[in-house]
């Protein structure tokens, strides 16, 4: 069955890197994109970033882009979330989630457009 395992959270000073993995098994990510959300306490869910089943990104948080990198190893079925120059606003619980469909391009960040989730991983920053 299909299954999504984030990994690679924990706390982080201000300005460090961390890197957050979304292990995946039940399906192949040739055929699938795959999305990265946040939640931070007492807010919306937020879609970060997505990587199609062909590999192009899409990055929806003006913030993150040039800090954050999604990419995938195919051989390990995992997503990756590289983060860089970390802030105390990136705090958040970090899901990775599938997009809904087979060779579906990547969707905007309307939750009910991906059909699994993982567990989320915490990611805390700061000093």
């Amino acid at each position: 069955q299909v299954q999504l395992v984030e990994s690679g959270g924990g706390l982080v000073q201000p300005g460090g890197p961390l890197r957050l993995s979304c292990a995946t098994s039940g399906f192949s990510l040739e055929h699938y994109a795959m999305g990265w959300f946040r939640q931070a306490p007492g807010k919306e869910r937020e879609g970060v970033s997505c990587i199609s089943w062909s590999g192009s990104s899409t990055y929806w948080v003006d913030s993150v882009k040039g800090r954050f990198t999604i990419s995938r190893d195919l051989a390990k079925n995992t997503v990756y979330l590289q983060m860089n120059s970390l802030k105390p606003e990136d705090t958040a619980v970090y899901f990775c989630a599938r997009v809904r469909g087979v060779w579906t391009a990547c969707p905007d960040t309307s939750t009910h457009l991906y059909d699994y989730w993982g567990q989320g991983t915490q990611v805390t920053v700061s000093s």
